[in-house]
C-alpha cells in the first residue's frame, strides 16, 4: 500500500533532521573548513532521493553535484579540462598508494572530501530505503542517540540542543512509521487519513507535551562519574598515546593537543650526523594553542618538490649566514619520513630517488618516491647557518601587521598569565630584550627540570597556568609552551618548534676544520621557541632549565664579532649532566621512533568518523541484504541437488522469510490455508504449487525430480515478489 506523498515527505524530512545531527559535530570535532558545502550537498542528495528519481538518472546527477563541489573547492584549472583529469589522477594515484601503505595521515584534503561526500550520497539512499521503503526507523534512531552522547562526552561538542532536537524528531518518525504499518496491516485506506487529519494530532500531542514536561520538570544531577578520567587511568601504563594521559615513551610524536604528564627515558638511537657545530634538528611547527596543547591552524598544504633544491627560508636575507654540510644517517629501524634539517637548509642529496612535500607554512617536510611515502636511511643536507646581530634584534620594537596565528591565544587563558610576562618585561623596550627576560625567568624563579611525577592539567585547568602557578616542574612542552604563551600576550609573535638537540658527540674530528659526529636518539626529541623578528626573521629562544640556545649570536664591539651564545642564566651543565637532561621528551609525542610506521599517524576524529560510520553502514548493508544471499545460495544449492532435504531447506526458509515480513501463519491454521492466504497477499500460485509438492514429499515421501527444477524457479520468484 502506498503511502501519500506528504506523509512520505514528513517521514523522511525527519530523516533528514536526524541525519543534520550526525553533521553539525563535525565541524567541531574535525578539520572542517567548509561545512556549508556539505550541507548543501546533503539537501541536494536527499531532494534526489525524494522526488523518487530512477538509479540511472539520481547516479549521475549526485556523481556531477560531487564534481562541482571538488572543482569549487580544490581545483585551480578549468573543470573538465586536460589538466583538471590529470590533476585528479595524480590525487586518486597518490591516495591509493597511502592507502595500500595505511599511512592514513597522507591521504590529502580532496581524497577525504570525496570519501565524506561519497558518505553522504550513500547515506541518503539508505536511509530513503530505511524509513520510506522499509519504515524502520528505530536503529537509525538510537545509533544516532549513541552518536550524540559519545561526542558529548568524549569531545568538545556539546549536545545538550542535539539531544533535545534528536527526541523530538525520533518520536514524531516513530510514530508514523508504526501508523503506516498499522495501516498497511489493518488495510485501511490512506484516502482516510487524507481526508481527517484528525489521525495525527494524538501523535503531535503526546511529542510535544512529553518535550515540554520533560524540558520543565526538575533533573537530578548527573548520576554517574565521568568516565573520562577512568578511562585515562587504565591506559596509563599501556605506552600511552601521547596526549598527556599516564606516563608516556620518549620519542618524537605528532599528537601534540594535549601536554603533560610523566615519560620514561628511551635511548634507542635514531640517527647519527656528522657536523660541524652543535644546532637544533627541526622537525616542524605548531602554531595554535588550545589551552591543552598544540594543533595547526589549517590542514598541511603540501607543495610537491622534486630534485635536490630545497629552501625552508626562516631569515632576511640581510641576516649574516655561513654555508655547512651535515650528513644524517638514520638507524635501521629508525628512518623517518619526515626530514630532520638544520636552519637555513638549501639541498638535500641523497643516493635514494626521492622527492618532498613540502609544507613551509608549519615547516614540515615529507619524503617520497613516485607519490609513495619513503624513508631514506641517508641524506646530506646543505645549509646556510644564520648568525644574529643583537644590536639589530634590540631595534625591533613592534610591528605594523603580523599574522593572528602568531599572536593566537584562547579566550580561556586566564588573565594572570599575561600580567606575569608584563610584570617579567617591565624595563625591557623592546621585542629582543622581552624574549631575553622571559626566556630567563625560569632560572631565577626557583622552576625545576623533571621528567618524573609531572601533573596533568585538570579539565578546567590551563596547560601554561598549571605550570607557571601550580606544578612549576616540568620538561621542555612545560617551558616552551609557556614562554610561547607568554610572548604572544605581549603581541609578539611566536611560535612552538619541535625536532632534536644535536646529540652526544661519538667521533671527535681531528682538527678543528674536521666534523664531529653525534648520535642523537629518542631521549633528545626536544621542542623550543621560535620569535618572529620583523624584517630578520625567525630566531630560536630556549627556556627549558639546563638547556643551552644553540642559535647563534653577536655584538659588534670595537669592530671584532664576539659570539654570544646566550646560556640561561645558570650555568650550562656539564657533559654528563647535560646528557641527563637532554635526554627528554616532547611530552605530547608519544609513540618511539622505532614503531614510526605505525606512530606517525595522528588521532584525527576525522578518520574515526568517517571509518565508523563506513564500518557501520556496511555491515548494515550486509545484515539489510542477508535475505537475498540466502536466497540465491539455495535457488543455486536447489538446482543442483534437486533433493527433498535440499527442497525442505528452501521451503522453510520461505516460511521463515513470510513470518519477517509480517505474514504470520495462525497455530489453527493448515499449510494449505496458509498457502491461499499467501497467494491472495501476492497475487500468485506458486505458493500453493510450492506448498502441494512439500505436502507429497513429506506424506507421500513423493519426489519428482523435474517437478522440483520447474518448482525451483517459482520459489525464487515468490522470494523476490516478498523481498520487493
Amino acid at each position: 500500500m502506498k503511502m501519500p506523498y506528504l506523509y512520505t515527505l514528513l517521514l523522511y524530512s525527519c530523516a533528514f533532521i536526524l541525519f543534520l545531527e550526525w553533521l553539525y559535530p563535525v565541524q567541531q570535532i574535525g578539520d572542517v573548513t567548509n561545512m556549508t558545502v556539505f550541507m548543501l550537498y546533503t539537501v541536494f542528495c536527499f531532494f534526489i532521493s525524494i522526488l523518487g528519481v530512477k538509479w540511472w538518472l539520481s547516479m549521475p546527477l549526485k556523481g556531477f553535484g560531487l564534481l562541482l563541489i571538488i572543482d569549487s573547492l580544490f581545483m585551480a584549472v578549468p573543470m573538465l579540462s586536460r589538466r583538471w583529469f590529470e590533476q585528479l589522477w595524480l590525487e586518486v594515484g597518490f591516495n591509493l598508494n597511502a592507502l595500500v601503505a595505511q599511512q592514513w595521515y597522507e591521504l590529502t584534503p580532496l581524497f577525504r572530501s570525496v570519501l565524506f561526500l561519497l558518505l553522504i550520497w550513500m547515506l541518503s539512499y539508505l536511509l530513503h530505503y530505511w524509513f520510506i521503503v522499509r519504515t524502520r526507523v528505530l536503529v537509525f534512531i538510537l545509533l544516532t542517540f549513541v552518536y550524540i552522547s559519545l561526542l558529548d562526552t568524549f569531545t568538545v561538542y556539546e549536545a545538550d540542543g542535539a539531544i533535545i532536537r534528536t527526541f523530538v524528531v525520533s518520536f514524531v518518525a516513530l510514530g508514523m512509521s508504526n501508523l503506516f504499518k498499522e495501516m498497511d496491516r489493518e488495510s485501511v485506506r490512506f484516502s482516510l487519513v487524507k481526508k481527517a487529519p484528525v489521525w495525527v494530532i494524538p501523535l503531535v500531542g503526546v511529542v510535544l507535551f512529553s518535550t515540554l514536561v520533560g524540558y520543565a520538570a526538575p533533573k537530578f544531577d548527573p548520576q554517574w562519574p565521568d568516565p573520562v578520567p577512568f578511562i585515562q587511568s587504565a591506559a596509563k601504563n599501556t605506552g600511552g598515546l601521547g596526549n598527556g594521559s599516564g606516563i608516556q615513551k620518549v620519542g618524537y610524536g605528532e599528537d601534540d593537543s594535549q601536554l603533560g604528564g610523566s615519560f620514561v627515558q628511551d635511548y634507542t638511537p635514531v640517527f647519527e650526523a656528522a657536523a660541524k657545530d652543535e644546532h637544533y634538528w627541526r622537525v616542524e611547527t605548531k602554531d595554535v594553542y588550545t589551552g591543552k596543547g598544540w594543533e595547526k591552524s589549517a590542514e598541511p598544504e603540501y607543495e610537491l618538490i622534486s630534485g635536490e633544491r630545497f629552501y625552508m627560508q626562516m631569515v632576511s636575507s640581510e641576516v649574516e649566514t655561513e654555508e655547512f654540510e651535515a650528513t644524517v644517517d638514520f638507524n635501521e629501524d629508525s628512518a623517518m619520513e619526515k626530514l630532520v634539517y638544520p636552519y637555513g637548509v638549501s639541498q638535500v642529496e641523497s643516493e635514494q630517488d626521492f622527492a618532498l612535500r613540502a609544507d613551509f607554512d608549519h615547516g614540515e617536510a615529507r619524503t617520497i618516491r613516485d607519490t609513495e611515502p619513503v624513508n631514506l636511511d641517508q641524506y646530506t643536507v646543505t645549509y646556510d647557518s644564520p648568525s644574529f646581530a643583537i644590536d639589530e634584534l634590540r631595534e625591533v620594537k613592534g610591528a605594523q601587521a603580523v599574522e593572528e596565528r602568531y599572536t593566537q591565544l584562547p579566550d580561556s587563558l586566564p588573565e594572570r598569565v599575561g600580567e606575569l610576562a608584563e610584570e617579567i618585561t617591565e624595563a625591557d623596550g623592546n621585542w629582543y630584550d622581552k624574549a631575553r627576560s622571559i626566556e630567563s625567568y625560569f632560572g631565577r624563579s626557583g622552576f625545576t627540570y623533571q621528567i618524573n611525577n609531572v601533573p596533568v592539567p585538570g579539565e578546567d585547568q590551563d596547560y601554561v597556568d598549571q605550570f607557571l602557578f601550580d606544578s612549576q616542574a616540568g620538561y621542555c612542552d612545560n617551558y616552551s609552551t609557556s614562554m610561547v604563551v607568554m610572548l604572544r600576550s605581549l603581541d609578539i609573535p611566536a611560535r612552538w618548534a619541535k625536532g632534536f638537540t644535536s646529540g652526544e658527540v661519538i667521533e671527535n674530528g681531528d682538527t678543528t676544520d674536521d666534523y664531529d659526529r653525534y648520535e642523537v636518539t629518542n631521549a633528545n626529541a626536544h621542542s623550543w621557541v621560535e620569535v618572529l623578528f620583523p624584517g630578520i626573521g625567525w630566531v630560536s629562544f630556549e627556556p627549558t632549565q639546563g638547556f643551552s640556545n644553540l642559535t647563534d649570536f653577536y655584538t659588534n664591539m670595537d669592530e671584532t664579532e664576539q659570539d654570544d651564545t646566550l646560556d640561561s642564566p645558570e650555568a650550562a651543565p656539564a657533559q654528563g649532566q647535560q646528557e641527563e637532561v637532554s635526554e627528554e621528551e616532547d611530552a605530547a609525542a608519544a609513540d618511539a621512533t622505532s614503531d614510526n610506521d605505525s606512530g606517525n599517524i595522528e588521532m584525527n576524529w576525522w578518520y574515526v568518523l568517517i571509518g565508523t560510520a563506513v564500518t557501520a553502514v556496511l555491515v548494515w548493508i550486509i545484515y539489510r541484504t542477508r535475505f537475498r544471499w540466502r536466497t540465491a545460495y539455495l535457488f543455486r544449492k536447489l538446482q543442483k541437488r534437486k533433493d527433498a532435504r535440499t527442497f525442505q531447506d528452501a521451503f522453510h526458509y520461505l516460511l521463515a522469510l513470510l513470518n519477517h515480513k509480517g505474514l504470520v501463519k495462525d497455530p489453527d491454521q493448515t499449510l494449505r490455508e496458509y498457502a491461499k492466504r499467501v497467494d491472495f497477499r501476492y497475487g500468485t500460485t506458486e505458493m500453493h504449487q510450492l506448498t502441494s509438492h512439500y505436502e507429497r514429499i513429506l506424506y507421500k515421501n513423493e519426489m519428482n525430480n523435474q517437478e522440483t527444477v520447474q518448482l525451483s524457479q517459482s520459489w525464487k520468484n515468490l522470494m523476490k515478489q516478498i523481498m520487493a
